[in-house]
């Protein structure tokens, strides 16, 4: 180790200053803004922390394997996808979300999403900065009384939920984990979301069970002119099957704010595509989650901690 005082490895380049001034007991080390997976493996060597906190980047048996004192692994967020969960349960690692502290912003960044697709902002903003006037031959799309489905109904899918339902939109439901529903989401099987929704936006996490889900099949099955929105993660969707499905009409447009391969690289085939809006994963970047995310990081790893210590 590098220093006497116990070692906090953050995958990322900060942490909110209140989150840092509760580890003024620890030495806390950066991997940088973009760490590889042997940034993550050496520093975990050269530091042997007994906490990490993960931003960006994946934590694997590896980097686990070279941290022996490793307790537990926090995410800066709430989707541990990019943690292997079994290999921290095998080396008794607790791994452990910040659910919920970002459950604002990325609902909010869903709805941003859906609206411009719907009202066309973007492509009506090109429009008039090249000198067009559209409005006699443009129409957009009336949210109101249509059916948006949700897949997902955690923190971020009920609130986004809330909204939707705000703004006079029928909402239906699909999570088999989801309990106490409040009355204006009407759960439903998966099948019915692809059957009935006029706008499907995806809020689950990521797992070996629903990787692809939006693929060529499930898109068939949605209605003709269907919106696509997805803050949760790009490994829900088949990136290929989405393309052809924008092509022939049967998605009318798409917002994502994740990818399959992220940070996304120039040539990307869905850059340049029409009635496709991109945002680079930043629905939970904001000053506020920022904030609630670092902050509750440092308390669930410190908490766990706490226990390993009571029970020595």
């Amino acid at each position: 180790m590098s220093a006497a005082k116990p070692v906090f490895l953050v995958t990322g380049a900060d942490l909110a200053r209140p989150a840092l001034d509760l580890l003024n007991d620890f030495e806390v080390v950066y991997a940088g803004k973009a760490p590889s997976d042997d940034d993550i493996v050496g520093l975990c060597r050269q530091h042997d922390p007994v906490a990490i906190i993960v931003r960006y980047g994946k934590v694997g048996d590896a980097a686990m394997a070279a941290a022996p004192s490793l307790k537990v692994i926090s995410k800066h967020g709430s989707g541990t996808d990019t943690i292997d969960k079994a290999a921290a349960q095998a080396r008794g690692i607790k791994v452990v979300a910040a659910v919920g502290a970002n459950a604002a912003a990325v609902a909010e960044q869903a709805l941003a999403l859906m609206l411009a697709c719907a009202k066309s902002v973007v492509s009506l903003n090109e429009r008039m900065h090249a000198g067009h006037w559209d409005k006699a031959t443009h129409k957009s799309l009336e949210l109101a009384g249509r059916t948006v489905g949700l897949v997902g109904l955690g923190a971020i899918g009920q609130r986004f939920a809330k909204m939707a339902d705000a703004m006079g939109m029928r909402v239906i439901g699909f999570d088999p984990y989801a309990k106490d529903l409040p009355d204006f989401i009407t759960p439903v099987p998966l099948d019915a979301i692809w059957r009935d929704a006029d706008v499907v936006s995806l809020h689950c996490p990521l797992t070996d069970d629903n990787r692809n889900l939006l693929n060529a099949q499930t898109l068939a099955r949605c209605k003709r002119g269907v919106i696509l929105v997805n803050t949760a993660r790009g490994g829900l969707v088949d990136e290929a099957a989405l393309l052809e499905a924008l092509s022939s009409g049967q998605v009318a447009s798409a917002g994502l704010d994740t990818f399959q391969v992220e940070p996304m690289s120039a040539g990307h085939p869905f850059q340049g595509v029409p009635h496709l809006i991109l945002s680079p994963h930043i629905g939970g970047v904001t000053g506020d989650a920022y904030l609630n995310m670092g902050l509750a990081a440092a308390r669930n790893a410190l908490d766990v901690l706490e226990r390993h210590t009571v029970a020595a």
